[in-house]
């Protein structure tokens, strides 16, 4: 289906509030123009915008936060305290995300061709990247039974991209997904089958991410109208 830690889950409020204004079709989005796309639930671009300058990468930590009172729900559903989800495991969580995701985006974009740096240059795109909204159906936790979790998925997520300039920090696009997590058949998981679940999305984001400014590439200077 297409459709903290503090700083985290505050940065991602901050993004959230983009992410609601997109996903309620409005038609532009600080200056950008939304554009019809295939793979991606909404992406916007900056009329007249040229890709065709940048062939390397200046990649922001990729935030992630769990949706809003995701914890609370799912520890009010249980009655075992010790399948809880804990305030450690909510922190474990993001900490491993952050570092996992951020290297699968790296190197998708070195897999690309695309060399990965750590300072602006006119030849440099900078990428922000999130992982927002998540949900565990069937979180593993600490605990000192022996239990199983079943469910159909995995969970869900939204992503959210965003490219500007190195240099000037110009914004020139932003894209929102969101996508149900895992297959849909339901079965024993595990926090080794959640993060292989989670980071084959994130890894299918990445290469979509690269694609796409391959194809914006092509089409610059990039109108609305022509873009993918």
């Amino acid at each position: 289906m297409k459709r903290g830690i503090a700083i985290a889950l505050f940065a991602s409020a901050v993004l959230l509030a983009g992410v609601t204004q997109a996903q309620d079709s409005s038609a532009t989005w600080d200056g950008l123009v939304q554009v019809e796309s295939k793979k991606l639930d909404v992406v916007f671009l900056m009329p007249g915008a040229d890709f065709r300058e940048y062939t390397k990468v200046m990649l922001d930590p990729t935030e992630v936060a769990f949706e809003k009172n995701w914890q609370r729900d799912f520890n009010r559903s249980t009655s075992s305290l010790s399948t809880r989800v804990s305030d450690r495991d909510v922190e474990r969580a993001i900490t491993g995300a952050v570092a996992a995701a951020g290297e699968i985006f790296a190197a998708a974009w070195a897999e690309g061709g695309y060399a990965v740096v750590q300072h602006p240059g006119p030849d440099v795109l900078r990428v922000r990247t999130g992982v927002l909204n998540v949900t565990v159906n069937a979180p593993e936790v600490d605990s000192a039974s022996r239990t199983r979790t079943y469910s159909s998925e995995a969970g869900q997520a939204t992503f959210f991209v965003e490219v500007r300039d190195s240099q000037t920090n110009a914004l020139l696009g932003r894209a929102v997904d969101q996508r149900i997590v895992g297959d849909n058949l339901r079965t024993w998981r595990t926090r080794s089958s959640n993060r292989a679940d989670f980071s084959t999305e994130v890894k299918r984001w990445a290469e979509i991410s690269v694609t796409g400014l391959g194809e914006l590439k092509a089409l610059s200077p990039v109108e609305p109208s022509t873009a993918p």
